[in-house]
């Protein structure tokens, strides 16, 4: 099983109570551990900020593999059952786990041709700072799904 789940991510919290609800569920999530990399890139030009989340992902696997999903409203939707019944397929196979966030102006089509899959957190459409913190909620309550824990009820 692997071990870590990878989030790549364009810019910082940069807010004190958003920083302390990741910071709770950073600590809670331990099975897979999650890591987040802030990247920092322009936000008027995907491109541009497409070719730093490729440097990033090239970094952490270095020439290994890796299975990329990309955050976006357009993706799939799947309920918090299903998104927990994805995570344990996704983490038997041995490639990396990286989940992109893009900045405000979405992905390029370069990020979203690399992607293996496109995943959604709703049909709304969520600043990428609040996507972030859905996510690793998400993440969490899939490991407590995944447990047996009583979070999700």
């Amino acid at each position: 099983m692997a071990r870590q789940i990878h989030l790549i991510v364009v810019g910082k919290l940069k807010d004190s109570h958003l920083e302390a609800v990741e910071k709770d569920y950073l600590k809670r999530i331990i099975n897979p551990e999650l890591i987040i990399h802030e990247v920092k890139a322009s936000a008027e030009n995907k491109e541009a900020e497409g070719e730093v989340i490729l440097k990033k992902v090239k970094d952490l696997t270095q020439g290994g593999a890796a299975h990329l999903i990309a955050m976006t409203e357009w993706g799939k939707r799947n309920t918090s059952v299903a998104f927990a019944e994805w995570t344990a397929q996704l983490l038997e196979r041995p490639a990396k786990i990286i989940f992109l966030i893009a900045g405000a102006e979405g992905f390029s089509e370069e990020i979203l041709k690399s992607c293996q899959e496109r995943i959604s957190l709703s049909e709304l459409t969520f600043p990428h700072k609040l996507a972030r913190i859905l996510l690793v909620e998400q993440l969490y309550r899939a490991q407590t799904i995944r447990s047996g824990h009583p979070y999700h009820n």
